[in-house]
């Protein structure tokens, strides 16, 4: 039962029980009080705020206190010298009726009085939000391509090269492939507080690749697995403040050059928003982040150390005019203990540095034999050659000059500045070219977003990311089918179909910057839908 509106019905029926008032105006104010308060104590009750126990008990206690309030007066009525006059002051009144009204209609507001299609406050705190997306996908491989198998034995290495001939499985580089792939992802926001929300998503994968969400279809109709995509926690406590921790969206304004679009981050991220809400045409952001990569428990056999990304990034968005949009950003990606370590002892079977080697891969960074080809064991392992310390520059315009239609240019520039080219030499016993940069540009033109039927978009860009730019593990999945050493342009267009429902088409034509010869053309056609 509600308690805070208690008192004021008390004092009012008190008031109602307890003066007697002598004038006609007087007496029909005051039983207007009495009526007005009993029916909302009646409606108190019938609204289940107020138990017919709880509201009789304070009926009684209005009549006892408004008894001997009157006794009181009659007392000193007969008193010698006194003159009372029983009156109700009209800002009394007023206040004691506001302070009742005022209650009740809150209370109302917050438990939906009167509305048959009434949910719990709760309720109203949560946000869903999904989309889905069947893709068609046809990957057209260059004829010229190196055979799949000789790949493992490139020092570059696509994969981890087992010399048993039976297990030696080749990558596919020279026949055409045809799949038909989903995405779905269900998504809720909780508002716990003003300043606390939580998130969560699932959506389909698996537990093997974080730059992919996609499902092939073809699995003997067989039911397909859902994982845990997102889980995080937001403190805001101001407007210009946001922390987030957990499995936690990208929190840094990039492209996929870098970063592929389905990637989320693990740990904790701020972003410092200042002058968010003033009128100044340009506003400056910053954003920190510390992200655990793969924890590794060091013992006498295992040597390896944590795996970290630890991240900065300052940027500004900065409004020429109400047509012109400037985004900058500047980011500084540091990764610690990734490059792999060399068994410093062949052949003794223990592997003492083997958890050096990052787990998640694509292709392209420069690999080199981690355990030595003499062991016995016949275990054969490819880590990371470089350590990886990343300038990021990104850059996007918005022209609006023919709103709806917006011309929106992107820019991309990535350099390894942490590639230690002796040491990568001395790994692999042969001198090695410094692969470290990387590019794209693209230019959009239509409508920023697609909502509604008729919308429409179209794109064109040329990307061109060498060996040992960024990680493979975590750059775009679809470009030359993933990782770094790529070079080429992709072209494509969405058009709207119906509200939030759009179609897509994608080319990308990619081709290997050196090293072996690995060429692919991969056309996308997508049907998209969101809530």
């Amino acid at each position: 039962m509600k308690t805070h509106y208690i008192k004021p019905l008390v004092m009012a029926l008190s008031l109602a029980f307890a003066l007697p008032a002598q004038a006609g105006s007087e007496r029909q104010d005051l039983e207007t009080l009495r009526a007005t308060t009993l029916a909302l104590v009646d409606a108190l009750v019938k609204k289940g705020v107020l138990s017919p126990e709880a509201a009789q008990d304070l009926v009684r206690q209005a009549e006892k206190k408004g008894q001997e309030a009157a006794e009181a007066s009659a007392k000193a009525d007969t008193a010698p010298g006194v003159v009372r006059v029983p009156y109700i002051p009209e800002v009394v009144k007023r206040e004691i009726s506001e302070q009742i009204r005022q209650e009740v209609v809150a209370q109302a507001k917050t438990e939906q009085w009167g509305d048959v299609n009434a949910v719990p406050e709760w309720v109203g705190r949560l946000k869903w939000d999904g989309d889905f997306r069947l893709r068609y996908q046809d990957d057209l491989f260059a004829k010229g391509n190196a055979s799949g198998d000789s790949f493992y034995f490139d020092p570059y290495g696509l994969g981890t090269f087992d010399p048993d001939p039976n297990k030696q499985i080749p990558i596919n580089t020279q026949t055409d492939r045809q799949r038909l792939r989903i995405r779905a992802r269900l998504g809720l926001t909780a508002k716990i507080t003003d300043y606390v929300s939580a998130g969560f998503r699932l959506s389909t994968g698996n537990t093997t690749e974080p730059y992919s969400t996609n499902q092939t279809l073809g699995n003997d109709f067989n039911k397909y697995s859902l994982v845990l995509d997102r889980a995080y926690a937001k403190v805001q406590p101001w407007d210009w403040l946001s922390v987030s921790g957990g499995r936690i969206p990208n929190p840094f304004f990039s492209t996929d050059l870098v970063w592929n679009d389905n990637l989320n981050f693990d740990g904790l991220a701020a972003t410092f928003t200042p002058w968010a809400r003033s009128d100044r045409s340009g506003k400056p952001f910053f954003t920190l982040g510390a992200f655990p990569l793969q924890e590794v428990e060091t013992s006498t056999v295992n040597l390896a150390k944590d795996k970290w990304l630890l991240a900065a990034q300052a940027g500004l968005d900065w409004k020429m005019d109400g047509d012109t949009r400037w985004r900058f950003g500047l980011a500084y990606y540091d990764y610690r203990n990734i490059a792999a370590i060399a068994d410093p002892i062949p052949g003794d079977g223990r592997y003492d540095y083997a958890n050096s080697i990052l787990t998640a891969r694509q292709k392209g960074n420069t690999r080199f034999l981690v355990a030595d080809p003499t062991d016995t064991s016949g275990k054969y392992l490819f880590g990371l050659a470089a350590d990886y310390t990343l300038v990021n520059l990104t850059a996007t315009l918005d022209l609006a000059h023919f709103d709806p239609i917006h011309v929106i240019l992107d820019g991309d520039v990535v350099k390894n500045i942490g590639y230690d080219k002796a040491r990568v030499d001395a790994l692999l016993m042969t001198p090695q070219a410094a692969h470290t940069l990387g590019w794209q540009t693209k230019v959009t033109v239509g409508w920023p977003a697609m909502h509604n039927l008729g919308d429409w978009q179209a794109f064109l860009g040329y990307r061109h990311l060498e060996r040992d730019a960024v990680l493979d593990a975590f750059t775009d999945s679809d470009f030359r089918l993933g990782g770094t050493n790529s070079k080429g342009f992709f072209i494509g267009g969405s058009y709207g179909m119906d509200r939030n429902t759009w179609l897509t088409a994608r080319w990308l034509s990619a081709d290997a910057i050196d090293g072996l010869p690995f060429a692919v053309d991969v056309l996308q056609v997508d049907f998209n839908a969101k809530f």
